[in-house]
């Protein structure tokens, strides 16, 4: 890879762990309107329990719908766990979603590994395009 390629590529990385960082600021804050920005207009969402949404206005609907009313007590924080570029506009984008309780410690079976691939509009700007949101469950 060449000088040029390594500083673009480090500016996508830069773009996408702050679009994964919006995530995480209008899911704490329960900002439907600013967490739908994030996607593109074709997009395909999963769930964590499996509930398929095809295109922005499902998602927006179905998002609309549950964000305002979810309640947890804590907070839920997000980490870019692995970035691969498929293609210089395409990014699978691997992330670590923890719910806490109050004081800091995780709840049981309060993980999520999201999969998000995201495609980088001719503007620059990178959206959310295919993810699946996936619950951890924890073996006993």
């Amino acid at each position: 890879m060449n000088q040029a390629n390594q500083v673009n590529q480090a500016e996508d990385l830069k773009a996408i762990e702050e679009i994964v960082a919006t995530i995480e600021r209008t899911q704490r804050a329960q900002d439907a309107e600013g967490f739908l920005a994030l996607f593109h207009p074709d997009a395909l969402w999963t769930t964590a329990h499996g509930k398929v949404l095809v295109g922005l206005a499902e998602i927006a609907e179905f998002t609309r719908s549950v964000l305002p009313q979810a309640s947890w007590d804590g907070e839920v924080t997000y980490e870019v766990a692995h970035v691969q570029f498929l293609r210089p506009d395409v990014a699978a984008v691997k992330v670590r979603q923890v719910y806490h309780v109050p004081g800091g410690a995780a709840e049981g079976d309060s993980e999520g590994t999201p999969l998000y691939v995201m495609t980088r509009e001719p503007d620059g700007r990178w959206l959310l395009h295919a993810c699946q949101n996936t619950q951890v469950h924890t073996g006993k």
